[in-house]
C-alpha cells in the first residue's frame, strides 16, 4: 500500500500562481510538476475543461458511438472529435504529437510509443516521454511541429478555441488534427481512450483497458459496498496548500472515487475545484485528510498538521493524513484506476490489508 503513496520534496511555486486559475490537476517527478499542467491540464483543463467538457461529454458519449469505424485495424476511418469534426484518416497514423499529458499517457497505454515525435513540455509519463521532442503546451512551437511533420496531432479544446489558425496550418500541411476534450469523469475518460484508439487502429486495445478499469472499479466498489452508512469517512481532499487551500467538489474524478469506494466528500456540497478557509475546513471534520501536492511541498503532511485549531480535527488526532499522487487522480488517463485504489487504500486499510 505504502508504495502506491508519494511524497516528495521537490519545491514549486508555480502551483501557487495556477491555484489562482482553479488548478487541481497532476504532478510531475522530475522538475517539471505537473501541477506546471497543473497549471495547463489544470488551469486550463480544470477551470476550462471542467467549464467546456461538461458540455463536450455530452457530445463525446453521442459522437463516438456515430463514429465510422469499420473494423479497428482498417483504414480510411472517420471519426468525430470533441470538437464536433469529422475527420478522416486514410492510414494509419506512423507519426503522432501530442499537446496533452493525459492523450499521452492513453496513447502509450494503446501501445503507440514508438510512433510519437513531439509530446507537451508536462508530459512526465511514462518515462520515455523524457527522449521525445517537446512542441510546446498551450503554445504551441507550430514551426517546430509542422518541420517534424506527424500524421497525427493530438491537441485539445483549448488549442481549437484559442489557435485555430495553427490547426489550419497543420492541415493544410497534411497533418489529421484530432481535438480531445477534457474528460471529468470515468465515462469522460474511456470516451477519450475510445476515440484516440479509432483514429489509430488501437480500439481494440482501447476496450481491453477500459475494460479492466471497469473491474477493477467494481471490485473496489463491492470491497466497501458492505460498510455501513455511519461508518463511511469523511475525507478532505486538499489540492492546493494553505493559506489558498482548494479541494473537489462534485463534477471532479476524485469526488467519483470517494464516490466509488463508499467513503463520503467532505466538501460534497461544493461543485468543480473551490477554496475554502481553514476556519471553514475545520467545521467539517474530516476523518481522512488526502493531499496531493506532495511533489512540491516537503512536508505536506507538517503543512496540514501545523495549522492552527486543527489539533481537534479527527484526522489530525488520529494521524489520517496521506499525499498521493496527483497525477493519478486527476489525469484523465488509464492511470486514474490506481489512483481510486490508493485512496481506497488508504482510506479503508482495514479492507485492503
Amino acid at each position: 500500500m505504502t508504495g502506491m503513496i508519494k511524497k516528495w520534496g521537490q519545491g514549486s511555486l508555480i502551483f501557487m500562481g495556477a491555484v489562482s486559475m482553479l488548478v487541481a490537476c497532476g504532478n510531475n517527478g522530475n522538475t517539471n510538476t505537473e501541477v506546471e499542467e497543473t497549471t495547463n491540464e489544470a488551469a486550463v483543463d480544470t477551470e476550462e475543461n471542467e467549464n467546456t467538457a461538461a458540455n463536450n461529454s455530452n457530445e463525446t458519449t453521442e459522437n463516438n458511438g456515430a463514429n465510422e469505424t469499420a473494423d479497428a485495424e482498417e483504414f480510411p476511418v472517420t471519426v468525430t472529435d470533441d470538437a464536433g469534426n469529422e475527420v478522416t484518416i486514410e492510414s494509419e497514423p506512423e507519426s503522432i504529437v501530442s499537446l496533452q499529458p493525459s492523450n499521452t499517457e492513453i496513447s502509450f497505454a494503446l501501445g503507440l510509443g514508438d510512433k510519437f515525435v513531439g509530446v507537451s513540455e508536462y508530459d512526465n509519463y511514462p518515462p520515455e516521454v523524457e527522449d521525445i521532442e517537446v512542441v510546446g503546451a498551450q503554445d504551441m512551437d507550430a514551426e517546430l511541429i509542422l518541420s517534424l511533420a506527424p500524421d497525427l496531432a493530438l491537441v485539445t479544446d483549448y488549442h481549437f478555441e484559442n489557435h485555430p489558425e495553427i490547426l489550419e496550418q497543420y492541415e493544410e500541411a497534411g497533418i489529421d488534427v484530432l481535438v480531445i476534450g477534457g474528460a471529468t469523469s470515468f465515462e469522460g475518460a474511456y470516451d477519450s481512450m475510445r476515440l484516440i484508439g479509432d483514429a489509430t487502429g488501437t480500439l481494440e486495445e482501447a476496450e481491453a483497458i477500459i475494460e479492466d478499469m471497469e473491474e477493477r472499479l467494481t471490485a473496489l466498489t463491492e470491497a466497501t459496498s458492505d460498510i455501513p452508512e455511519d461508518e463511511r469517512k469523511k475525507v478532505w481532499i486538499e489540492v492546493a496548500p494553505s493559506p489558498d487551500i482548494f479541494t473537489t467538489g462534485t463534477g471532479t474524478f476524485m469526488h467519483e472515487m470517494l464516490e466509488a469506494i463508499h467513503a463520503v466528500n467532505a466538501a460534497e456540497d461544493q461543485e468543480g475545484w473551490v477554496s475554502l478557509t481553514e476556519e471553514e475546513i475545520v467545521t467539517l471534520n474530516p476523518d481522512v485528510i488526502v493531499t496531493t501536492y506532495g511533489y512540491y511541498v516537503e512536508d505536506p503532511i507538517a503543512e496540514v498538521t501545523s495549522r492552527e485549531g486543527w489539533d481537534n480535527v479527527p484526522a489530525v488526532a488520529n494521524d489520517e493524513i496521506y499525499d498521493v499522487d496527483s497525477d493519478a487522480v486527476t489525469r484523465p488517463g488509464p492511470r486514474l484506476i490506481e489512483g481510486v485504489e490508493t485512496l481506497a487504500e488508504v482510506i479503508y486499510p482495514e479492507v485492503f490489508e
